[in-house]
């Protein structure tokens, strides 16, 4: 985009009525930008109580508009909506903008279009798993390039936010960006960017596996270096094949295998790059070993090998690599060692909120008993079960629909003990542990690795990994 181009955009919002979706982080960081701008914004919230009012207060004194309990009607005069992640396609408000003929855009849509001339380029990271973790790796590799740059998008600081600080704040940007995200960014055009899996999620909100999977392909669009994908998905080499790219962009491959010419893999514990070299028919580059990423899981090399890929299109010397990922320490309830209790170690995957998730951190470990169950979000479990049954030592069940797992594993894994936990009070968790402690062996591994969602227990996944982790603590003191 010129600077021309960014001139008359920023001057277009001036006196443009724009309804924003919803009061959460972004939507309060796209109002007060919008407003900033010049434009007449609006936000509407379908919510109400303290928490939203004081917010509503907050954005009154930035001459925002705040409208509380009604999200269905389009405000008149609407010029245009700015939505929210989350929000669904077919939500009344969007309906009524296109029947008005207003067009509905995403936060990133509009950091994209606030962008200067000389703006950091965008790295971007999706797929369905390891998105925030792989963003984080990038980030990190970055940083020991010696460049300036942050893990933005669907996580940390609102992209609008990042955006506005300057051309001149970053020399690259880490972009972790959701299917929700992608589907409300139509002009979003990357560097580079990577699709690191694919499997059944949020298709309640996507409406099929198919309009998920061109959801989360949009991130190739236009993309100018690199799309990085998943060997062993072929779902994501797909979408490249797909995608419309600049003149000269290629496709990467990342494996836990071999790589062949143009990918990056594992030979003999060590990270390699037949992608980035001047022969890739006879050079490989070493860029890290196995070791160097914490934890050293299948599924989390992946992330780092993806994360590495982005780096390397981007220019980054292999040394940058290997430094950023021993310097990556991931998030708390990712595949967390919590503490080693009587010869068995206990970890921490509350993070593990889909089967594809908890699929891959059970692969990670030879010896298990598995702490499942929650709100499967019309998740089946047979396919996880089969795929795990001969790690398994033990399983404890809690949650709403642990009848599903439950049915799964007589299914598949018949001669495996079950412990069927009937509550969900503030002392389940210790007693699901305790359990787990009663199954377990020297030398087994205690995974809290629950493949639902955390909402029928708890206020969210962190706070369920909290429970984890106190109950094992406090099994510690107690041995």
């Amino acid at each position: 985009m010129g600077s021309q181009e960014v001139s008359d955009w920023q001057d277009s919002w001036k006196g443009l009525r724009v309804t924003v979706a919803g009061l959460g982080v972004s939507g309060v960081s796209a109002a007060r930008a919008l407003a900033g701008l010049g434009a007449e914004v609006t936000v509407v919230d379908g919510g109400s109580g303290p928490a939203l009012e004081a917010r509503a207060a907050d954005l009154a004194e930035a001459g925002v508009a705040v409208r509380l309990g009604d999200a269905r009607t389009l405000p008149e005069g609407t010029g245009l909506v700015v939505t929210s992640p989350g929000w669904q396609p077919q939500s009344p408000l969007f309906l009524a903008a296109a029947e008005a003929g207003v067009d509905v855009i995403g936060d990133v849509e509009v950091a994209w279009r606030l962008r200067g001339p000389g703006a950091a380029p965008w790295l971007a990271v999706t797929g369905t798993n390891g998105k925030t973790t792989t963003t984080q790796m990038l980030a990190s590799i970055l940083r020991a390039a010696g460049l300036r740059t942050a893990a933005v998008g669907n996580i940390g600081t609102p992209i609008v936010d990042v955006v506005l600080e300057g051309d001149d704040a970053y020399d690259v940007l880490a972009v972790e960006l959701s299917s929700y995200q992608l589907h409300w960014a139509p002009s979003l055009r990357t560097h580079s960017a990577a699709v690191l899996n694919l499997a059944p999620d949020h298709l309640d909100w996507h409406g099929s596996m198919e309009a998920y999977a061109a959801d989360k392909g949009r991130i190739y669009e236009g993309n100018q270096v690199a799309c990085v994908y998943n060997v062993a998905d072929a779902a994501t080499e797909d979408l490249v094949r797909e995608a419309d790219v600049e003149e000269g962009c290629r496709a990467i491959g990342f494996t836990l295998n071999t790589p062949a010419p143009s990918q990056l893999g594992v030979v003999e514990g060590i990270l390699v790059d037949r992608a980035f070299v001047p022969d890739r028919q006879k050079q490989a580059q070493e860029l890290a070993e196995v070791s160097d990423v914490r934890p050293p899981a299948p599924h989390n090399i992946a992330n780092a090998l993806a994360a590495a890929a982005l780096a390397r299109a981007f220019g980054v010397s292999p040394q940058a690599v290997r430094d950023g990922l021993r310097a990556f320490h991931p998030d708390a309830h990712r595949i967390e060692h919590v503490a080693d209790v009587a010869g068995v170690a206990y970890v921490d995957d509350s993070k593990a909120t889909n089967t594809h998730a908890a699929q891959a951190s059970l692969a990670a470990y030879e010896s298990i008993v598995w702490i499942a169950g929650g709100l499967a979000k019309g998740a089946t479990f047979d396919e996880l079960v089969a795929a795990s049954a001969k790690r398994l030592r033990g399983v404890v069940l809690i949650g709403a629909d642990r009848a599903l797992i439950r049915e799964a594993l007589a299914r598949h894994a018949p001669e495996v003990p079950v412990v069927d936990l009937d509550r969900t009070d503030t002392g389940a968790m210790a007693e699901a542990v305790r359990r787990a402690a009663r199954l377990a062996a020297p030398g087994d591994t205690v995974l809290m690795a629950p493949a639902c969602a955390s909402m029928d227990m708890f206020t969210n996944y962190n706070k369920r990994g909290d429970a984890f982790a106190e109950a094992v603590r406090e099994l510690g003191a107690s041995a």
